[in-house]
């Protein structure tokens, strides 16, 4: 623009994204070239948190069984076992989760499903989710 050139009333901008839920909240998904923010999934955190934290209470002998600690907890031992699958991830997963790098596909409740047993087959696994 010039200083002679009138100045535009409107300015439309367009910005290329969709809306997906994840874990009960909307979130605003930009397209794959775009680079994205890193965010950590406080919740996901949370539950690496504990899964760790639990299983160290039942190694140490704090707790014999996960029905033990289930009840200390005040939840469900189904759920406490699940949660505690967590701890079976791959290394580079657990690294991803806690820098906010995971992908999209990497959910708790992705987490919480069986999980392939070798590492490698883990990675695979979320990456084609």
């Amino acid at each position: 623009m010039t200083r002679g050139a009138p100045i535009p009333d409107t300015l439309t901008l367009h910005v290329p994204f969709r809306i997906v839920k994840r874990g009960g909240r909307k979130e605003m998904r930009l397209p794959e070239r775009a680079t994205q923010p890193r965010r950590t999934d406080n919740t996901l955190v949370k539950a690496l948190a504990r899964a760790f934290r639990w299983k160290r209470m039942l190694e140490s002998g704090e707790y014999a069984t996960i029905a033990e600690l289930a009840e200390r907890e005040c939840m469900a031992p189904s759920y406490m076992t699940r949660v505690l699958r967590l701890t079976l991830l791959a290394p580079d997963i657990v690294e991803a989760i806690l820098d906010g790098k995971q992908g999209p596909e990497v959910t708790l409740s992705q987490c919480l499903e069986p999980l392939p047993p070798s590492w490698s087959e883990q990675t695979s696994a979320f990456r084609h989710t």
